[in-house]
């Protein structure tokens, strides 16, 4: 029986809200460490990062450590897309309830690395997000495709083909125990 991509996105965020508190800390603390080792190879480049929702993993150690080598973008909700506004403090909840640095003029529109949180991933590393869209517009609008690399809190695989054309494709899978690439062989 195939599965829908609306079917396997509540079966993901079911995974991932019901997954174990008492481990949280770990979780993060192993994906913080995975993806500041892949970032080292990166200096001084323009890094989107996301500022996480309390269920999705905690990247900030990693955020903070970054803005010393690297120019760090947040995204700014606008309308069904958002745009990038470089990371400063105090960051405002909006009415999403995501965390945001303040609106600029500047209008970024290049990117080296973009770091997207992700709810699940089909067979072709295809992203499946909350199903609004906004990461898959605000892609199509940049110049030049950023390396991206998806963060999962959880590891939630299909190996069907449910995403469609328009979703976008990782260079790279990390999860607290699990890191994928483009080709590799996914065992689960």
């Amino acid at each position: 029986m195939s599965i829908t991509k609306p079917l396997f996105r509540d079966k993901c965020l079911k995974k991932i809200k019901n997954c174990a508190q008492h481990n949280k800390f770990y979780r993060d603390a192993m994906l913080n460490l995975a993806l500041s080792k892949e970032l080292k190879k990166y200096k001084h480049k323009k890094i989107l990062f996301y500022y996480p929702l309390p269920f999705e993993a905690n990247i900030t150690k990693t955020l903070l450590k970054m803005r010393k080598s690297s120019e760090i973008y947040l995204p700014f909700m606008q309308g069904e897309s958002f745009k990038m506004v470089p990371f400063r403090l105090p960051l405002k909840q909006s009415k999403f309830g995501i965390f945001e640095a303040g609106n600029t003029f500047k209008n970024i529109k290049k990117i080296d690395i973009a770091i997207v949180p992700a709810v699940g991933i089909d067979r072709n590393l295809q992203r499946i997000g909350f199903g609004k869209g906004m990461y898959d517009r605000f892609f199509a609008k940049l110049q030049k495709r950023p390396y991206t690399i998806f963060i999962q809190t959880e590891f939630c695989y299909t190996n069907e083909s449910i995403c469609d054309v328009y979703d976008i494709r990782c260079d790279l899978l990390l999860t607290p125990k699990v890191r994928i690439l483009p080709k590799a062989r996914i065992n689960s």
